[in-house]
């Protein structure tokens, strides 16, 4: 077989380079094993494009950098909404602040305020004179001056007129009244028409959907609060990506000291962008916030095998199989390798390989082609 120099390839017409190439395939004196080995001098892996790589050692187990959205827990995030129907009169807070429980958010002007408070008054003075009348009924029942029937009417009423004072007083507590302005209520029957409304907790305000002047409705939202701490990362993993990830992976986000955990896996892939949702919690010290976008690592499991990187071009899919060509004395052996991650240039892989390796990157069509022919491969 003549063997052409390579300044000699760069001479030939393209079309009768491509022949010879395609000849050098066929005529090569190449082997394959079982173990898909193919025997290859260093010559002939030059005259057929074949260019290696050193695979990179992957970051401590880590797949390649994945935007994540984060975003405040559902569980974290409520909103306060009006108790009663009102014009807002004055905002206590704006949007970025952080509140106490009891702290001041909205103060209201209600008519239907004045309504409840009006109710209460009326139901505690009929508790008072339905129990003067019992007490007066039950005195005449010794002294047998009346029937047990008109005793029993009495005890019937004055339960009713507790039972009313109850609802009253629970409708008063809907509307933000604390046990102490209650009971302050009941002694001066002060009614008033501001009823002021305070974060049901420690929290930060996130949004104020009102003004001052504006009229609500009964249970219209005045202001959404949350806690930040901790918060979540939503990351969109290639649907092939995902075998590699498990809840409780360990997830970093660059330029963020504190790591987080992953807590779902979806069961379910996006039909648009075949990728699924993986969801982590992280501690928030601060320095995230909810909106922003971040790179993230998520640390992966692999079996007794470091991870490597390599550029894309280097991996041999045969339909589920992934695997690579690595460089052997006197030829390549393809090697199967478990995929952890990938983006469009780079993948990360699970390898009995070392750093010192050499990993095919180009001429990988001519490689296979060898081993089809031989019928050890496709």
């Amino acid at each position: 077989m003549t063997r052409l120099r390579p300044d000699t390839l760069h001479r030939l017409p393209y079309r009768r380079l491509a022949g010879l190439l395609s000849l050098a395939i066929i005529c090569l004196p190449l082997s394959a094993a079982a173990d898909d080995q193919v025997k290859l001098s260093p010559a002939e892996a030059r005259n057929l494009g074949v260019q290696v790589t050193h695979p990179v050692s992957s970051r401590t187990d880590k797949t390649l950098p994945y935007p994540a959205q984060i975003v405040i827990p559902t569980p974290q995030l409520w909103v306060v909404s009006a108790p009663v129907a009102g014009m807002v009169t004055n905002l206590a807070v704006a949007r970025g602040d952080r509140v106490n429980a009891g702290q001041p958010l909205v103060t209201l002007e209600s008519p239907s305020f004045v309504s409840l408070q009006r109710d209460y008054l009326h139901a505690v003075a009929q508790e008072a004179l339905a129990n003067q009348q019992l007490k007066r009924n039950a005195d005449l029942f010794e002294g047998k001056a009346v029937p047990q029937r008109v005793l029993e009417t009495s005890q019937t009423e004055a339960r009713q007129a507790s039972i009313a004072v109850a609802e009253r007083r629970q409708m008063l507590h809907l509307s933000g009244l604390s046990d102490e302005a209650i009971a302050r209520l009941t002694n001066e029957a002060a009614i008033s028409a501001t009823l002021t409304v305070n974060a049901p907790q420690a929290a930060s305000v996130v949004d104020i959907p009102v003004s001052p002047g504006q009229r609500l409705e009964q249970s219209a939202p005045l202001v959404k609060l949350a806690r930040l701490s901790p918060l979540w990362a939503e990351i969109a993993i290639p649907a092939s990506n995902i075998r590699a990830i498990k809840a409780g992976a360990k997830v970093e986000i660059e330029g963020y000291a504190t790591p987080g955990r992953v807590i779902l896996i979806s069961e379910t892939t996006d039909a648009a962008t075949q990728t699924i949702l993986v969801r982590a919690e992280i501690p928030n010290s601060g320095e995230l916030h909810p909106g922003q976008t971040a790179a993230v690592r998520i640390n992966f499991l692999s079996a007794g095998e470091s991870a490597w990187e390599i550029p894309y071009s280097g991996l041999v899919r045969r339909g589920e199989q992934t695997s690579v060509f690595v460089a052997i004395e006197g030829g390549f052996r393809l090697i199967p390798v478990t995929l952890l991650a990938e983006d469009q240039d780079h993948v990360v892989v699970s390898a009995p390989i070392t750093d010192t390796d050499e990993v095919a990157i180009g001429g990988i069509s001519a490689l296979r082609g060898i081993l089809a022919r031989l019928g050890t491969g496709q």
